[in-house]
Order: structure tokens, then sequence, then C-alpha cells
């Protein structure tokens, strides 16, 4: 019987170097954006990356880019408040607030999530979430609440596993098989799953294919 939910084979040497080329170039920052007026145009296809606080979005992205400081990394939660757009070739790249626990006061978090989801219905030229998990945890109830607005907001999200260099055998494993079982549940998931560790460079290539491989 097929797997539900693989993990994604290792790209071709051919999109492994459309992945490398298209973060070859220098990544920017373009700006943080608090609210919807503030958005960039929508001239370029864009992809964004979202997950609960602490994922570690921050050092992904920076790990994509090759660019350690580029995305601001925090031990705090909810230490990221904004959306925000970098450009990385004819792309965006596009850093999300943590969703979840965040050390903040509630008015302020219930701001960002406001955000978020006029995001997420409102962006023509969004063409993908990834979604991070922890590999430790696995997909937890958070998790699928984003799942669902994405469903309901019909775009695709592709679940990205983060830290799985911090967990082995049946611990990995029963975080994997807890994370399909919630995908399962949502028409709007990519039916592959990326394991990364930002720390070991595991996965980083196989993503950067996966970007450069979207179409406009």
């Amino acid at each position: 019987m097929e797997l539900s939910f693989p993990e994604m084979p290792d790209p071709d040497p051919q999109d492994v170097e459309k992945g490398r080329l298209l973060f070859a170039g220098e990544t920017t920052f373009l700006k943080g954006v608090v609210a919807m007026q503030g958005l960039p145009p929508a001239d370029r296809i864009e992809v964004c990356f979202a997950g609960r606080s602490n994922v570690g979005k921050s050092s992904l992205i920076n790990a994509l880019t090759g660019r350690k400081g580029l995305a601001r990394a925090s031990n705090t939660p909810g230490r990221t408040q904004e959306i925000n757009y970098f450009t990385a070739g004819d792309i965006y790249v596009v850093d999300l607030p943590g969703y979840g626990f965040a050390n903040a006061p509630v008015a302020v978090v219930e701001k960002w999530q406001r955000l978020l989801k006029q995001y997420l219905q409102g962006r023509q030229t969004l063409r993908r979430v990834f979604v991070l998990i922890d590999a430790r945890h696995g997909a937890k109830g958070v998790d699928e609440e984003i799942m669902t607005l994405l469903d309901q907001s019909a775009v695709t999200f592709q679940v990205v596993m983060t830290k799985i260099d911090k967990v082995k055998g049946p611990a990995l494993a029963d975080a994997l098989n807890r994370t399909r079982a919630a995908l399962a549940k949502h028409p709007a998931a990519y039916p592959e799953l990326i394991l990364t560790s930002s720390e070991k460079s595991i996965g980083i290539a196989t993503l950067r294919s996966v970007i450069a491989g979207i179409e406009a």
C-alpha cells in the first residue's frame, strides 16, 4: 500500500541547480507589513512560510537564502509581529507571523491573526504556503486550524518538517504519522512532505528546487 504523504524524493540535479540559482543572488528584505494596504504590488508570484511560534521559521528562511541574519531568529515566541517580505530573484518570499502561543498581549495576538487570515484569503499571487511543523512534536491542533483556513482559502499548502536532526527512530516516525493523519483531512494539502534541518542543511536543496519549480 502506498504511503500517504510520503517524504518528497531528492530532486534531479537540474532541479537542484535551478533552486540554487534562484537563491544564488542577493535575497533582500523589502518591507514589514502590518496591514493589508501595506502589501507590495502583486507583480510576481510569492510563496510564504507559516508555523507556530518557535518552530524554526526564521532559521529555515536564513538557511534557504544562505544569509544567516536575513530573517530574525529569536527564542522569544511571537517576536515576529508583521508580514515580512523578501525578494529572491523574480519572486517574493514571505515570512508570516507565528501563530498560536505568543508572548504578547491578547489584543496584539488577535490583530496578527486577523491580518494573517486577510492575507491568506486575499493575495492572488500567493502560489504555495509552506506550513512548518516541528518534527519533535508533529501536527498540533493549532496547525490544523491554519490548514483549515488554507482549505477555505483554496491555497495549496505543503508541510515542511523542521528540526529533524533533533529526533530519531520511533519518535520521528510517530510525529510523521500524526502529521500525515492530520493532513488526510485537508484537501488543500500538497501530497508530499519535506523534511529539513536548518542546522544540518538537510532538505534545503529540495525546498529550494520546489520553490524554483512553482509556476506563475
